[in-house]
């Protein structure tokens, strides 16, 4: 079974090698075409290596191809993969560090906030230019399986105006039905339901998900016919990890009722109750993990680990190669998708899909993440009815941020943009409207070069900017470097930890970081 994928933003460290990895693990696509491309030839180059290095050492018949021309990668591709990060670290600081200046304290901003509605603007202009090519050189009917966020609004672009099958792929879910799975397992134990050397699977425990991406609710939980869900706030509470280190998801759960897959740091960002006061952040947040709430956390290990990655390359290629027989599949979407979809054989996963009346009180149209089913016939999603009210509250304001958001990245119109700002959940909650116009032109004449739909908008932009300063009228900015942000290790400082640099840099790069 010859199949063609092509990858872009191939030049992630770990991302990349993970999904070929997991795609050989299916005997079907033992001589699968890899066309991997990158705007970046020297992080492309490197990757291509470690990549060719694995598929050698496992005496496989796969081929790799690795091009900066990223028609002639996706020419004749059956399956599309978007893993980029557009602007690389240059973007992504200025995410971080121009919001804080308003006040605007974001542990990762991806997803919505100030840095997640900036970051679309840079990405869905070039993954329509992904689609554009897909529809012209791609095989017919090919997928594109998008893991570039902000997720919600990138996926809507493409499924709305990017003329392809588009579907938006997480691991979010995953993890939280793991550490569901973990709390059940511990009162579990406790109760004599289960033996103390017995360990759960997260199989053994039936959920259901839904909502928008990085904002999705466990709306079912039932474990051997015991529903779960009334026992949950409890059971975390209760768990010496998680009490401490998922202290906005707990609130949440007490408050709402149903636990939010995402992150707590994540979460905290995307309401506007936890990170609106700076002296409260704390409270709210742990610092074992950047991904607990740290100040910019993300956007410092994304930096400390490309920088490792860069410097210790070398040292990569003479480590032990896959081992196909040893190692283990990942859980992420992509390889099951692809697998389910040439053999038939019938993979169950959340996905990120338009809603067509698949969550009745949500807006038809936006992205929603729901389970789903794949086999030969292709993605075929259920509806899941109403969301409880308060869920459904907060996924709704979100999803029309994501709306003016998607749409303004589309149409490069700054009017719309500065009311997705305006209605940004945490952003409301701490800047006042001049504050947000003016935070919104600082964001678009600082990542100008990555803006080219913005491109006549841009200059009046900055005249406005100086206005205000000739006028008087320029809002007040805050010098700090944020609640909680930790310094950004050298690799001279991270040398003195090899192996945990290495690991750290294998982990936590799932996109391109190079600009676009």
């Amino acid at each position: 079974m010859s199949i063609k994928i092509a990858m872009i933003g191939a030049g992630s460290i770990g991302f990349t090698r993970r999904l070929m990895r997991d795609l050989l693990f299916v005997p079907e696509f033992a001589d699968t075409t890899f066309a991997l491309t990158d705007i970046s030839e020297r992080n492309l180059d490197m990757v291509a290596q470690l990549c060719q290095r694995d598929i050698e050492a496992n005496g496989l018949p796969a081929q790799i191809i690795s091009t900066t021309d990223r028609r002639e990668a996706i020419t004749e591709a059956d399956y599309v993969i978007s893993m980029v990060r557009v602007g690389g670290l240059d973007a992504f600081q200025l995410d971080i560090d121009i919001p804080l200046k308003y006040g605007v304290d974001q542990c990762v901003g991806d997803t919505i906030c100030a840095g997640g509605i900036m970051y679309a603007q840079r990405t869905i202009n070039a993954l329509l230019g992904f689609c554009k090519d897909i529809r012209e050189v791609a095989k017919p009917g090919a997928l594109f399986l998008n893991y570039s966020n902000p997720m919600a609004m990138n996926t809507w672009a493409c499924s709305k105006y990017g003329g392809v099958k588009t579907i938006g792929l997480c691991h979010g879910v995953q993890g939280a039905h793991w550490q569901i799975t973990k709390v059940i397992e511990m009162w579990a134990k406790q109760e004599g339901l289960l033996k103390h050397d017995e360990v759960l699977h997260r199989r053994e425990v039936d959920v259901i998900a839904a909502g928008l991406n990085h904002q999705t609710w466990f709306v079912k939980v039932d474990w051997r016919g015991i529903n779960m869900l009334p026992r949950l706030a409890e059971l975390f509470e209760a768990h010496p990890q998680y009490r401490n280190e998922e202290k906005v998801r707990i609130d949440v759960l007490k408050r709402i009722g149903y636990y939010s897959t995402e992150s707590n740091g994540h979460l905290s960002e995307y309401l506007p109750w936890y990170r609106k006061r700076t002296n409260e952040i704390e409270k709210w947040i742990d610092m074992s993990s950047w991904i607990n709430g740290e100040t910019g956390g993300y956007l410092r290990v994304c930096t400390e680990g490309r920088n490792w990655f860069e410097t210790d390359f070398p040292n990569w290629m003479k480590e032990k190669a896959w081992d196909r027989n040893t190692d283990t599949r990942s859980e992420e979407h992509g390889s099951y998708i692809i697998e389910a979809m040439q053999t038939g054989r019938t993979y169950r996963g959340h996905f990120n899909v338009a809603n067509k009346g698949h969550i009745t009180n949500l807006p038809d149209g936006c992205i929603v993440e729901i389970p789903g089913y794949v086999d030969r016939t292709g993605i075929n999603m259920p509806v899941v009815g109403d969301l409880p009210l308060a869920c459904a509250a907060t996924c709704s304001a979100s999803a029309r941020v994501q709306q003016m958001g998607m749409e303004a990245a589309v149409h490069g119109d700054v009017t719309l943009l500065k009311q997705a700002m305006l209605h940004d959940p945490l952003v409301g909650a701490v800047c006042n409207p001049e504050e947000v116009w003016q935070m919104t032109d600082d964001m678009l004449v600082a990542q100008a070069q990555w803006l080219p739909q913005y491109a006549f908008e841009i200059p009046a932009a900055r005249s406005r900017l100086d206005e205000a300063v000739k006028n008087g009228t320029r809002v007040r900015m805050i010098e700090t470097q944020g609640a909680a942000r930790l310094h950004t290790k050298t690799v001279e400082e991270m040398a003195q930890e090899a192996a945990a640099a290495r690991s750290m840099a294998d982990a936590a790069d799932k996109g391109n970081l190079t600009k676009h």
